[in-house]
């Protein structure tokens, strides 16, 4: 029902419902009931907050978001060096937020926890501190998301999967259910397994992407030569450089595997799908 007391113009809000003085609800927002919006949080125009969810201070959600019941963004993260600090979780546009999901802000004066545009979000997803979500990926239920996690953009998390702390995970990456993913997966791969290897392309999805026929072709050259010939790592690379020259998608992911040797995971190593 409309509230008239609420104060918010345009802005549908329960009366159980409880909206801080200073957030600031835009144009066509719904909060549900016993919903809590906190201090200085922005409500993007046309986004429905469900009851029982709680935005906590200095949240931002963009435009047309949907967040089912007791959906939590921007509670203290599970990080013991946390110290109260001032930090965000910024969200994007049109994602989806299942029962139950939780966004951690950031650790670190100033830092925050983004979320980009289009993505679904699960039940029961966790989004810890400093994580950064790209746009259009699937997150399915259970999925544990540790802290500094990155996701690319069109990745897809299996349901119950696991990705421990730094970790990224590139571009259309396919994450099995059940999976742990303990170091960086580059994109376009399919990982499986409670410690996840690598067991081939994610073609599937390469394909509804619109990758062409001849750039699949050059991909699967590259991931035989990365992860299941017997080369050192200088001499995949050099490889690599030769099939990447007229391939962007090649490229995307020679370069996700020279910033990956940097950091400090490492990256997953190759499994057989039968025994993966």
């Amino acid at each position: 029902m409309r509230d008239p007391s609420a104060g918010f113009a345009g802005v549908i809000v329960h009366p159980t419902a409880i909206v801080h003085p200073s957030a600031r609800l835009e144009e066509g927002v719904e909060i549900g009931a016993y919903a809590v919006i906190g201090a200085d949080a922005v409500i993007g125009a046309g986004t429905v907050i469900g009851p029982h969810s709680v935005i906590h201070d200095n949240v931002e959600l963009g435009r047309g978001n949907r967040l089912a019941a007791h959906v939590v963004a921007g509670g203290w993260p599970q990080d013991r060096a946390y110290r109260g600090e001032p930090t965000r979780v910024v969200i994007g546009d049109e994602n989806r937020f299942s029962e139950f999901c939780s966004i951690e802000r950031a650790t670190g004066e100033g830092n925050e926890t983004r979320i980009g545009d289009r993505n679904f979000i699960m039940s029961s997803v966790r989004v810890s501190h400093n994580c950064v979500v790209g746009s259009d990926t699937n997150i399915v239920s259970g999925t544990q998301l540790g802290g500094w996690v990155q996701v690319g953009d069109q990745a897809y998390l299996g349901g119950l999967s696991g990705v421990h702390q730094f970790v990224r995970i590139g571009r259309l990456v396919m994450l099995a259910g059940l999976s742990g993913a303990r170091q960086d997966v580059p994109p376009f791969v399919m990982a499986a397994g409670l410690m996840a290897r690598a067991v081939g392309l994610n073609r599937v999805g390469l394909q509804r992407q619109g990758v062409s026929p001849a750039d699949r072709l050059v991909l699967q050259r590259v991931f035989r030569q990365f992860f299941r010939e017997r080369r050192t790592m200088e001499e995949a690379l050099r490889a690599i450089e030769v099939e990447a020259s007229n391939c962007p998608p090649a490229q995307e992911f020679l370069a996700f595997i020279r910033s990956a040797r940097e950091r400090t995971r490492g990256i997953v190593r190759w499994q057989p799908r039968a025994e993966a």
